[in-house]
């Protein structure tokens, strides 16, 4: 698959993020539901979006040391096996369901928290299973064992 080749190419997962971001906070000032997480619990959110963070930065600077494109969609170079995608697949993705998880519980209440499913099925269902059938169709066995030892997600 080439750049240009797949429909969700137009918008980049962070786009989504900040989308999702925005309707959580919209959500939680216009309708929010119910108080699920009081202060000061609230703002055990502060840790989940710096994991989550850590997580997009620290996966997106491994790609790029390894010389290959962080960009979804773009014929990859490298197969990344090594650090954080020794424990996850998809370690970038998972920060960014972090973010949006430590959002919706800094925010503390229950709308936000509907966006983040919505999120998780953009990403899987858009990204996640193509680029695995890319990377299978790219790196072969090498990328089917990888899928063998390494969850997904976590």
């Amino acid at each position: 698959m080439q750049t240009g080749s797949h429909p969700l190419q137009v918008v980049i997962p962070p786009a989504y993020l900040l989308i999702s971001l925005l309707l959580m906070l919209i959500l939680h000032y216009q309708l929010p539901l119910l108080r699920l997480i009081p202060v000061p619990y609230n703002y055990t959110g502060v840790s989940l979006i710096v994991v989550g963070l850590s997580l997009a930065v620290l996966g997106a600077g491994m790609f790029r040391r390894a010389d290959t494109p962080v960009r979804p969609f773009q014929k990859s170079t490298t197969l990344v096996v090594h650090g954080l995608f020794r424990y996850s697949r998809n370690p970038m993705y998972l920060g960014l369901l972090l973010i949006l998880l430590g959002t919706a519980v800094l925010l503390g209440s229950l709308s936000p928290f509907l966006v983040i499913p919505v999120f998780f099925v953009i990403i899987q269902e858009g990204y996640v299973k193509h680029e695995e059938q890319f990377l299978e169709e790219l790196f072969g066995e090498a990328y089917r064992r990888y899928k063998q030892r390494v969850r997904r997600w976590l």
